[in-house]
């Protein structure tokens, strides 16, 4: 019988190699130091609180602290203690729960360019404060310093309205229509019309010059001042009539001309510029010409003053012919002139004395012939009955 030979198993190995898998372990945390782990664990000093000999406890204060009204209103003025400078203001400590914030802008009435905070308050300043807003989400008030500045500034300033005074302020700047100047910290307009002796130019910032009010109305916030108005009394009060004084012409007018006298303004009428009849003025003077004249009446209420320069002619008609001359001997024959004006006066006194003192003797007389007279003692007597006779 043939041999059956039984099918031989072969075996088939695969040349892939299979991946094992892996697993990714974390990377191990670094291992703490003793130190390390002492301080993550370290929770401060321990306070043990004993309030056991007290007549409340921590959590009472507390309590109280919370349930107390500050009762801080708008527009309430505080004292406070300034405590700290910040880049915009200043922490204020006024008894609130929160401290209170004083911006820079309103920590001072007056404030120069530049100024800070540090420079407008002292830390450690106790002073008062008022209150400008409510509390915020914090409980934080604002406060202002200069609010309080601005009413009492109005307060000196309606002061002095009453009391009439000249004062002295600053100018800060210049407008087409005047200056603005700093009376008591507040802004002050000075109309170019009320400059005495200047034009409301740059170059007179930061001039200091005399002044009074015009107008002082705190609840539309309007301040207007006069310059001419503080140097005309200030001058007027050293004027006398019969004074020399040296002017310009500022202008001409059918009736006159009108002289500049130290920031006043004089008139010298057409009838007191000489003896002699002028007929057209522009040939006598013309504005800008320097002049003397003589103060003949003055107003000093209302600042007005009246001068001549015909009292100082030596001749009739000098100031038509040679005005120089006038002006060079004006000393000399206003001194003529106040002699011959009191002798005048004398004479008038005289005249006057002489005519009272003769009422006085016909008047004795009368009395005289009335007590030895027979009938009525009256020296009207007859006049009365010459009366009644052609009345009736």
């Amino acid at each position: 019988m043939p041999s059956i030979h039984s099918p031989s198993t072969t075996r088939l190995h695969s040349t892939v190699v299979e991946a094992e898998p892996t697993t990714e372990k974390p990377a191990a945390a670094p291992q703490m130091t003793r130190f390390d782990r002492l301080k993550a664990q370290y929770k401060g000093p321990r306070v043990v609180v004993n309030d056991s000999g007290l007549d409340f406890s921590y959590a009472d204060f507390d309590d109280a602290v919370q349930k107390t009204d500050y009762a801080f209103n708008r527009n309430d003025v505080v004292k406070g203690i300034v405590v700290q400078h910040d880049v915009s203001g200043a922490i204020v400590d006024i008894g609130a729960k929160a401290s209170a914030f004083l911006p820079t802008l309103e920590a001072a009435l007056i404030q120069e360019q530049g100024d800070d905070i540090s420079n407008l308050v002292d830390v450690g300043a106790e002073m008062e404060f008022q209150i400008i807003s409510e509390e915020d989400e914090n409980g934080q008030l604002l406060v202002s310093v200069k609010r309080i500045q601005y009413k009492a500034a109005w307060e000196r300033v309606v002061a002095r309205q009453a009391d009439d005074e000249v004062f002295e302020a600053e100018i800060i700047a210049v407008n087409r229509g005047g200056a603005i100047c700093s009376v008591e910290g507040l802004r002050a307009f000075l109309p170019g019309s009320h400059l005495a002796g200047m034009m409301p130019t740059e170059e007179i910032i930061g001039n200091k010059i005399p002044l009074k009010f015009l107008e002082v109305n705190q609840e539309d916030n309007k301040l207007v001042v006069s310059n001419r108005r503080a140097v005309v009394e200030q001058q007027m009060a050293d004027l006398s009539r019969g004074d020399i004084i040296n002017g310009m012409v500022k202008a001409l007018k059918p009736y006159g001309a009108f002289v500049e006298v130290g920031g006043m303004s004089g008139l010298l009428h057409i009838s007191q510029i000489s003896y002699d009849r002028i007929d057209d003025l522009e040939k006598v003077f013309q504005p800008g010409d320097q002049v003397k004249c003589m103060i003949i009446d003055h107003d000093k209420v209302n600042g007005r003053i009246a001068l001549s320069t015909k009292t100082l002619e030596p001749e009739p008609g000098d100031m038509l012919k040679d005005p120089e001359m006038v002006f060079d001997k004006a000393e000399e024959t206003a001194a003529r002139y106040h002699e011959r004006m009191e002798a005048e006066r004398k004479a008038r006194e005289e005249a006057a004395r002489d005519i009272v003192l003769g009422l006085g003797d016909s008047l004795d007389d009368l009395a005289d012939d009335g007590a030895n007279g027979e009938g009525s003692s009256d020296p009207l007597s007859d006049v009365s009955d010459s009366l009644d006779s052609l009345l009736s």
